[in-house]
Formats: structure tokens, sequence, C-alpha cells
């Protein structure tokens, strides 16, 4: 599973991509931040980030798309072009009809640090090891993107693992209640096909891999 994390803001715009591996193992494609100049008109600002969001989904092809969750504290115009820019690639997923996830940064900081409460400088620290990565991710916008999208990917998979379990679950049950009246063979089989083959379409094909990494001018 692929996914793109998203840390809006119209200044900057942090923009990860990451893939999973075996077990919990998670490797970066790309990361990047995308810049508008504060002096451009609001809608200018947003078509960059459009523009540029857009590029990232045709290049990566991510299966899910994961954005901050924007809350509004007492600086509610300091809040407003984040929230705009928040609003980019929400629909940018709408339109080519991904997922899209919403977390909040104590999501984010609990699923990567196991701390909800923790600093900037202790995501960014962890994403670096949890990505090996060589150097961490500057600046801090790129860093919450990669963290976004590693929350999403890790909750995707624990959801797709409960799932999984209920309908083993469920399975065992119906089997031993045909098995009690005596249901027909063909009946059982029935529900066994159907618990693999749910199976088989959650583990999806394997992607080729990106060594590159990719950065949007300074």
């Amino acid at each position: 599973m692929r996914v793109l994390g998203v840390d809006p803001g119209l200044t900057r715009c942090g923009l990860g991509v990451v893939e999973s591996g075996a077990g919990r193992t998670v490797r970066m494609v790309a990361v990047g931040v995308v810049r508008t100049p504060p002096g451009d008109d609001p809608q200018e600002r947003l078509l960059t980030l459009q523009t540029e969001i857009d590029q990232w989904l045709a290049e990566h092809r991510p299966d899910a798309v994961a954005v901050e969750r924007v809350f509004a504290k007492a600086n509610i115009k300091g809040i407003m072009g984040t929230a705009q820019a928040s609003a980019v690639p929400m629909l940018a997923a709408a339109r080519l009809g991904l997922p899209l996830a919403l977390h909040t940064p104590t999501e984010v900081k609990a699923a990567v640090t196991g701390n909800g409460r923790a600093d900037k400088a202790q995501v960014t620290s962890m994403i670096t090891r949890i990505l090996g990565l060589d150097a961490a991710p500057r600046p801090a916008d790129a860093a919450d993107a990669l963290a976004l999208a590693v929350c999403h990917l890790w909750r995707g998979l624990a959801d797709a693992r409960l799932t999984d379990a209920a309908h083993g679950n469920a399975l065992q049950r119906a089997t031993a209640a045909a098995t009690r009246a005596g249901g027909p063979r063909n009946r059982l089989e029935e529900l066994h096909a159907a618990h693999a083959s749910r199976g088989a379409a959650a583990g999806g094909s394997p992607r080729p891999q990106i060594a590159t990494v990719r950065r949007s001018a300074q």
C-alpha cells in the first residue's frame, strides 16, 4: 500500500509518500515541500499548490491520501490559510476516487513516537529512524507529511488485521453452526472461498520500488 501524506499550509505545504513492506516496515518513496510566495493572491497560491499535488498524485499513484486535520484555536485568522490549503488535497483525492483520511496531530505523534504530546524534533527523529533515512527530512513540514503517511499506513494495516480477524471469527461460527445443523458441504466450501477471496483482495499486488526522492524547488 502506498500513501501520500499532506501537511497543509499556504507558505509551506509538506508532501511525503511512503510504501508498506513486510510486517510494519515502511520505506520512503518521495518527500518535498511546496512553497508559495506570501505576496501572491490567495487564489494563485492555491492554484500553485493544486498543480503540484496533482503532479505528485500522477507521478507516485498512491492508494490513499492522508491530510492533517485542521483545528481552529484562538488565532482564527492565522488558521484560515491552513484550512484553505487542506481543501486542495481533499478535492484532489475526491476527483481521483482515492480514499481520504484526516488525522489529528495527536494521532500522528502517538503513532510514530508513542507520545501524543511529542514535539516536532521528536517526530522528525522518529520518522528518520522508522524510514531508515540517512538524514532527517527538512524542514519540519516534510517530516510531518511523512509522519502522516506512516500513521495512516499503520492504522490501515491494523484495521485490515482486525477486519480479517472478524471475518475469520464469523467464518468459524458459521462453519460450526452448519456442522451442528448438518448443513450441506457445498455451503461450507462457499464460505471458505469467500473468506479466501477477501484475503487475496486485501493483499493486492506488489508495486515496483522507486528509488528516487523528489524535492520541490526552494
